[in-house]
This record gives structure tokens, C-alpha cells and sequence, in this order.
């Protein structure tokens, strides 16, 4: 009798005697807040009953033997956005997500696909637009009110679903919460280790907090991107938006936090800095890319009020390569510039705050000048700055033969002045990096010569020492970049030898390279410089389709305006040679506006200057043309450009002064070009443009007046070809009926 009595004052003794002999599914909804006590009853129903099965919603598992977990996951894209459209069609009859589509899909994705918090938006269409929602979201907790009076309190407003888990937890699991909120982007184990532990909570106890805010849904597990052994834990934006709030009402220990995030993230950078140049870079890459939004944290909070100059510029300098090789330069300039601002003055000289000060100086100028137009940067503060810190790093030892500091002698490009300067101070760098530098340092410092070298008249015999030590280094470092910037030399001085098919080849091998390392800002100047090769070579119509590609890369990235300079001169340059003169004007003019936002090199203007002035030729006759060219040419050797850029623009002079009538100066002068060729061949376009003009000039000079004319021009310096082009451009008399003009 007492045990029948006992049964029947016991509720779960009768749920076990009424489904004992039974086979049901028994449905449990909500029991978080009731974890402990469900979890006791499912284990005893199921122990008691085998033909029962139960169903149970729960923000976390209950913890039974036999229990299968399935995560509900937040909504995918389509059905948030047909979740949106249902419900907002109910307050604003007749609305359509066509209206706006792309504020509904930034409404879904920024609320995590939550389903009660795109309802709650949903419902905010009695007031405001779509648009208008989303632009309102950092402060969703005030916007999301207006639940159905009929549910649940909890579920009423997006604040009290979120405060309803909240209440639920331990102070360890707040705790670890708030301190989550410091990492953008999501984290790692090792760094919410980091990150999380402090005084209350030991690093092995991070862990099994996580692990209890990944079961509450609080926490989101994945395979990290960057690291194939590990997770990687994420705050749904709601949620990092109230941690957030949170932990904002105990400034001590979010500062504290956030503390530890940047001393982690400056390590992490700092770790990384030397190995994103070797061979082992693309899981590095990878690995800063995935934490580059922590990293921006970590230099928000580093060169803010509550960070420290040696932080702030300590993680300028470890990331300042990744900045430049991946195309954030601009991004980069402007953290620089926050590191730079941390310093009211100089640090003392030859301190370890000097250099650290200097090297972000130099970092800060490199970056600044990517984007900014020549006349932007030459202000007479940058001018100053640019010859301080040649005076500074040009003293040589260990700190100028590493990056930024080997950089120096670029400086001088920045301020407008001498090529020949740059050439002679990375002479310097070479011989200071070969003594205090790696691998790695020298091969950048030999590499910028080379290209430097190739440029400047009488500089094409001289690279091939360097390129052979280069393919040397390059083989030793295993760094891609070096390697493609290797090709590229290796292919301009095939160009340069009128070798296309070899130039063709090195610089696939560039863009292969480029592509593998993710240097966005490489590839397309690659694909532009195979499309010259093409071009040389005459085949135009996969010269034009390479251009065409250029163009879809540059709208990709974006800002490349060296690019967009040289692929459009190359434009230009086809659409001249096919006589679609319009055309040509059009690229010509887009090109020269592009090279306005850049230090382009003067081998740049002078390529523009000579489709501008056989553009003009065409248009108005050979005399107005050389009115173009000879400044061109005069402004090419002050520049010391390479035999292969005065050549070009020489050939077009002497087909212009043919034209004028000039016969016997066209003659000197197209022998002149051919000289400084030193045997290499002309392109096919420049030999098609020339082609005719020894047989005509002939049958006006005759052959020994031909050859004597020949002769005396093969001997004539750029500077003496510069002024006998000038003065015949200054001479206002044309022979008769000689205006015709068909050189490219």
C-alpha cells in the first residue's frame, strides 16, 4: 500500500507506468532552462520504457547515454530571404525583396540567418525601408522590439531572446563570453586560450568553457581555414554584438583583454613576418589572411588611446610586407600612419625606439606613394622626409639591409629626382646587404637593380651578372616572389633583345608564381607585359585578347594604375597600328590619366609621348607631329632611358622627317636608332613602320649619299639625335606635298 501511495505522489513514477508498455515519441520543448532535470527524466523514461522515443529542443544537449545531436543551423541565404519576404508582405502588403534586393540580403546575412531576428526586422517594414533596416543594424537590439504580443516574453524582443541565454549561464561561461568579443573574425584555440584566461580561469579551463558555449549555440565550432588540425570558434554577430555590449560595462577587464588579444596577434605577426618570404609562405599567407580582421583589431586597439607606440609599431612593421605583397597598400599606409602619429617626437638616435621609429617612417613613405599621384606626395614636408631618411639609412649596417630600410634609394623616385641616383644607392644597398643581410634581402636589393638597370641607357649589358646570381638566390629562398620578380626581370631583358618567345615564357612563369602567392597586383602586369610580347612578336589579335584580360583584372582589384597605364599604352599602341585612331586617342588619354595617379617610370611617359605625337601626325601632318616627338626624345635622354625606348622613339622621327621632306636627317637618324640597337632586332611593328624608308630615302639621296648619311648618323649620341630632331621640329618649312605619314 505505501508503495502504491509512493507512486502516486510521484509524477515521474505514473509518466513511467503510462508509457512503459507503450510505443510514442515524447516531444520536451525549451529545456534549457530546465537542463538538469529533463536530462534526469529522459534517462529514466528511456530506461524504463524501451518503446519510447524523445524529442527534445534545447539550446544545449541534454547529456543522456543514446542521445543524437542535431544543430539546427542558421537559415541559408534563400530561405532567410523568402523567411523575410513572408513576413514583411504581412505588414506592408504588396512588397517585394525585388524593391531593394540588396539591403534584404545584407538584412539576412548581418542577422546570422536567425529566423526570430528576420522576423523582428521583417516587422519593422511598418516604419522604415529596407535600406533603412539595414543601415540601422549596429544598434539592432533597439530596433528589433516589436515581436508578437502573443509569444513568449523572451521572444518578444531580439534583446530578451538574447538575455534569456544569457541568464542561463555561469559567471565562467559570461566571463569567457565577453572576453570573445575582443577577436574579430573568430579564433582559434590557441588564441581564445590566450585571450580568455586570466586570473579566475587557468588556460587548460578555456577549453571546456568553449566547449559548454559552443553546446549553449552561443559558440559556433568549424574547421579553421588556416590551421587543418584545429577549430575555429565564431560569435554569430548578434551575439558578438551583445558580448560585446557586456562586456563594455567592465572596462578593467575588457581592457585587459583586448591587451592580451594584441600582445597574441603581435606574436602571431611577428612569427609570421620572416617565413610569409620563403618557401614554406603559402600556409602563412593563408593563416594571416584568415586573422586579418584580428590583426585590425589588434592595430586598433595598439595605436589607440589605451595601446603603446612599440605595439602599434612593432605589428606596422611584421605586416608591412603582407601589406605589399597582397595589395592592401593603402590599407596600410593608414595604420602606418596611426604608428607614426603615436610619437609626439624623435626617439634618441641609435635607439632601439629610433629604428623602430625610422623603419616605419620608410614603411609609411613606400606605402603612401602607391597611392597617392606624384604631385600628391611631393610636398615639401614628404621632400624633407624622403632626404632624412636617405640620410639616415644610407649609413649602412644591419638595419639598412633590411625591410623597409633597404628600400631607401626609392625614396629618390618618390621626390622626382635623378634614376641614375636610384641606380648608384642601391649599388650601395647591395654592398650592404651582401654584408649584413640574408638571402632574401640581397636577391630584393639585386632585383630592383636589375630592373632599375635595364631601364637606364647602357644598362642592358650589365644585368646578366645579377640575373644569374638572382636565379641563384631565388632557388635558395624559395620565396614565389622573388622568383616571379626574377622571370619579370629575366623577360624585360628578353624583350629588350627582341627575344619575344623567351620573354613570353618568363613571364608565364612570373604569372604563374604570382598567382600561387597571391600577389594580386602582379598578375595583371604580367599578363600586360605577355600581351606586349604578342605584340612584338605581331600577332595582334592574341595581343588584344591578353589586354582584354588585363582590363577584367584590373576592375577585380582595383587601383592598380600602373597597370591600367601600361596595358592602355599597349591599347593604344594596337589600335594605332590598325589605324583605329579614335580608338588610340581614347586609350592614349586613359593611359596618361592613370600614370597621373603613379611615380611611373620615364620609359612610361615616353611611350605615350610617341603614340601622342604619331597620333597627332596623322591628323595634322608630319611637322606637328615632330613638334610632339622632340620633346619626348629630349625628355627621354634627360631621363637616361634604355636604347630600346630612345630607338623607338627615333624610328618615329625618322619617318616623320621623311615625310617633312627631311630626307638626308632621316636617313642620320633612323641609322642612329639602329646603332643604339646594338645589334638587337627592331619588333614587327617598328619594322613595318621603317620598312619603306631606306629604299626611298635611296632613290632621293642616291646610294653614296645614302650611305655617307648612314655613316655619319650611326656615330650620333641620344643627346645629338635629341637636338637634330628638336631643331628640324622648330624649322617651320615643309617641302611640297610631303605630308604623308604612315609609321607606327
Amino acid at each position: 500500500m505505501a508503495r502504491e501511495k509512493a507512486a502516486a505522489d510521484d509524477p515521474a513514477a505514473q509518466l513511467v507506468e503510462h508509457c512503459a508498455n507503450r510505443r510514442m515519441l515524447l516531444v520536451l520543448d525549451n529545456c534549457e532552462h530546465v537542463i538538469g532535470a529533463v536530462a534526469e527524466l529522459a534517462e529514466h523514461l528511456l530506461t524504463h520504457c524501451p518503446g519510447v522515443r524523445i524529442l527534445a529542443t534545447s539550446r544545449e544537449p541534454l547529456g543522456v547515454p543514446g542521445e543524437t545531436v542535431r544543430p539546427l543551423d542558421p537559415l541559408p541565404a534563400d530561405r532567410a530571404h523568402r523567411l523575410f519576404a513572408d513576413r514583411a508582405a504581412a505588414v506592408r502588403p504588396g512588397f517585394t525583396p525585388a524593391d531593394d534586393p540588396a539591403a534584404v540580403a545584407e538584412i539576412c546575412a548581418r542577422l546570422d540567418g536567425l529566423p526570430l531576428a528576420i522576423e523582428l526586422a521583417a516587422a519593422r517594414l511598418n516604419l522604415l525601408t529596407p535600406r533603412q533596416i539595414a543601415d540601422r543594424l549596429d544598434d539592432r537590439f533597439r530596433l528589433l522590439t516589436s515581436g508578437a504580443r502573443t509569444v513568449l516574453p523572451r521572444q518578444q524582443t531580439l534583446r530578451a531572446v538574447v538575455d534569456w541565454s544569457w541568464d542561463l549561464l555561469d559567471d565562467r561561461e559570461r566571463t569567457v563570453l565577453r572576453h570573445l568579443s575582443v577577436f574579430a573574425g573568430g579564433c582559434g584555440l590557441a588564441a581564445a586560450e590566450a585571450v580568455c584566461a586570466d586570473d579566475a580561469l587557468d588556460t587548460a579551463g578555456v577549453a571546456d568553457v568553449l566547449g559548454s558555449l559552443v553546446d549553449k549555440s552561443l559558440v559556433t565550432a568549424a574547421p579553421d581555414p588556416a590551421d587543418e588540425t584545429g577549430m575555429r570558434y565564431r560569435l554569430l554577430e548578434t551575439i558578438h554584438e551583445y558580448a560585446a555590449e557586456r562586456a563594455a560595462a567592465h572596462p578593467a577587464d575588457l581592457g585587459a583583454a583586448a591587451d592580451r588579444h594584441a600582445a597574441h596577434f603581435l606574436a602571431l605577426a611577428e612569427e609570421a613576418e620572416p617565413l610569409l618570404r620563403g618557401a614554406a609562405q603559402l600556409p602563412w599567407i593563408r593563416r594571416v589572411e584568415t586573422e586579418l580582421d584580428n590583426l585590425r583589431a589588434a592595430l586598433l586597439h595598439a595605436t589607440g588611446p589605451a595601446g603603446t607606440a612599440e605595439t602599434g609599431q612593432r605589428l606596422v612593421l611584421a605586416l608591412g610586407w603582407f601589406w605589399w605583397l597582397r595589395g592592401y597598400r593603402t590599407e596600410g599606409a593608414e595604420w602606418a600612419t596611426r604608428a607614426v602619429d603615436a610619437h609626439t617626437a624623435e626617439p634618441a638616435e641609435g635607439t632601439p625606439e629610433y629604428w623602430r621609429f625610422m623603419r616605419t617612417q620608410m614603411l609609411l613613405a613606400l606605402l603612401l606613394a602607391e597611392g597617392h599621384a606624384p604631385d600628391e606626395f611631393r610636398t615639401p614636408q614628404n621632400i624633407t622626409l624622403a632626404a632624412h631618411l636617405q640620410r639616415v639609412f644610407r649609413e649602412g649596417g644591419r638595419e639598412s639591409a633590411r625591410f623597409p630600410g633597404m628600400l631607401w634609394p626609392m625614396t629618390t623616385f618618390l621626390t622626382g629626382g635623378d634614376p641614375l641616383a636610384v641606380r648608384d644607392g642601391l649599388d650601395e644597398t647591395v654592398r650592404n646587404c651582401r654584408r649584413h643581410g640574408g638571402d632574401w634581402e640581397l636577391g630584393a636589393a639585386l632585383m630592383l637593380r636589375t630592373h632599375i638597370t635595364i631601364d637606364l641607357i647602357g644598362g642592358l649589358p650589365a644585368v646578366d651578372g645579377d640575373l644569374a646570381e638572382l636565379h641563384e638566390i631565388a632557388h635558395r629562398v624559395g620565396d614565389r616572389w622573388t622568383r616571379a620578380q626574377v622571370a619579370s626581370a629575366a623577360g624585360e631583358v628578353a624583350l629588350s633583345r627582341g627575344r619575344y618567345d623567351w620573354a613570353r615564357a618568363e613571364y608565364e612563369e612570373c604569372l604563374r608564381l604570382a598567382r600561387e602567392v597571391g600577389a594580386h597586383t602582379e598578375a595583371p602586369f604580367a599578363i600586360a607585359r605577355i600581351a606586349e610580347a604578342a605584340l612584338c612578336s605581331g600577332d595582334f589579335d592574341e595581343a588584344e585578347q591578353l589586354l582584354a584580360e588585363v582590363a577584367l583584372e584590373v576592375d577585380r582589384y582595383g587601383g592598380v594604375y600602373d597597370v591600367q597605364a601600361y596595358s592602355g599604352m599597349l591599347a593604344a599602341l594596337l589600335a594605332l597600328i590598325r589605324g583605329d585612331l579614335g580608338r588610340a586617342r581614347t586609350e592614349c588619354e586613359l593611359a596618361r590619366a592613370a600614370a597621373a595617379r603613379i611615380t611611373g617610370p620615364p620609359q612610361l611617359a615616353a611611350g605615350l609621348d610617341n603614340i601622342d605625337a604619331m597620333l597627332t601626325a596623322r591628323a595634322r601632318g608630319p611637322r606637328a607631329g615632330l613638334a610632339k616627338l622632340a620633346p619626348a626624345l629630349a625628355a627621354a635622354v634627360a631621363a637616361h632611358c634604355a636604347e630600346r625606348v630612345m630607338a623607338s622613339l627615333t624610328d618615329n622621327a625618322a619617318v616623320l622627317l621623311a615625310a617633312a621632306g627631311r630626307t638626308a636627317e632621316a636617313v642620320r637618324v633612323l641609322a642612329a636608332a639602329t646603332a643604339w640597337r646594338a645589334g638587337h632586332p627592331r619588333s614587327v611593328p617598328e619594322q613595318a613602320a621603317v620598312a619603306g624608308l631606306p629604299q626611298e630615302a635611296r632613290a632621293v639621296l642616291g646610294a653614296d649619299r645614302y650611305a655617307a648619311e648612314a655613316a655619319a648618323g650611326a656615330e650620333l649620341s641620344p643627346s645629338e639625335v635629341a637636338t637634330l630632331v628638336g631643331k628640324e621640329a622648330a624649322d617651320p618649312t615643309d617641302a611640297a606635298g610631303a605630308t604623308a605619314v604612315t609609321g607606327s
